[in-house]
C-alpha cells in the first residue's frame, strides 16, 4: 500500500521534536513528541511506530546526527574528492564519515558536501548485523537546509519519504506544543 499526506515537524535543537501528520482525507492522523532517541508520547502510538519505526533515521531525515550512546565506540574519517573520478558532477568535495558501534547496534553516517552542488546526509542502522533502515537526506545548496529525505526499511519493504516545503526559524515554541493531544 502507498499513502501520502502532510505533516509538520517542530524541532527544538538539540534533542526535541514534535511531529504531526495526517494521511489523505485526514485518515491516519497522529502526533508524537520525540526527545533524543525516545518517544515521549505518540497518539496513536501504534500508528506512529508503524510510520516511523526507526527514530535515529527520523532525525537523520531532518538532517541531524544525534550524539552517540555513552557506551558506543566512535570512529570517523574525512575524505577529500579531487573531482577527477566521479563525485557530484566531477566538481570535487568532501565526505565525512562517522560510525557509532555498540554491541547490538551500529549507526553509520556519511555527509557529502560536493563543492556547491548537491549535499546530503546518508545514514544506515544495523542491529545484530542486520539492516534495519537506511536514509538519504538531500540539502538545498544555497541554504544548506534539508530539502527532501527518504528512509527505506528493507525488512518490511517499506519506505518513508518527505519533502520539506517551508522552514520557519521561530526560536520559541509555546509549552502546549510538547503536550499530548488528549
Amino acid at each position: 500500500m502507498k499513502y501520502a499526506g502532510r505533516g509538520t515537524a517542530r524541532i527544538a535543537p538539540p534533542d526535541s521534536l514534535r511531529f504531526d501528520y495526517a494521511g489523505p482525507l485526514g485518515l491516519g492522523s497522529g502526533a508524537a513528541v520525540v526527545i533524543g532517541d525516545s518517544v515521549l508520547w505518540a497518539d496513536p502510538a501504534k500508528n506512529f511506530r508503524s510510520l516511523v519505526p526507526a527514530i535515529p533515521m527520523l532525525w537523520a531525515a531532518f538532517g541531524m546526527v544525534r550524539p552517540p550512546a555513552m557506551d558506543a565506540a566512535v570512529f570517523g574519517a574525512q575524505l577529500q574528492d579531487s573531482g577527477a573520478a566521479g563525485g557530484a558532477g566531477g566538481a570535487g568535495g568532501r565526505r565525512i564519515i562517522w560510525r557509532f558501534a555498540q554491541p547490538e547496534d551500529t549507526l553509520d553516517y556519511v555527509v557529502t558536501d560536493s563543492a556547491g552542488h548537491e549535499s546530503m546526509l546518508e545514514a544506515e542502522w544495523r542491529q545484530r548485523g542486520k539492516m534495519v533502515a537506511r536514509s538519504r537526506s538531500r540539502f538545498d545548496v544555497p541554504t544548506s537546509r534539508p530539502a527532501s529525505a527518504r528512509i527505506d526499511f528493507p525488512e518490511g519493504e517499506g519506505r518513508f519519504e518527505l519533502t520539506i516545503v517551508a522552514i520557519d526559524t521561530a526560536q520559541v515554541f509555546p509549552p502546549a506544543v510538547w503536550r499530548s493531544r488528549r
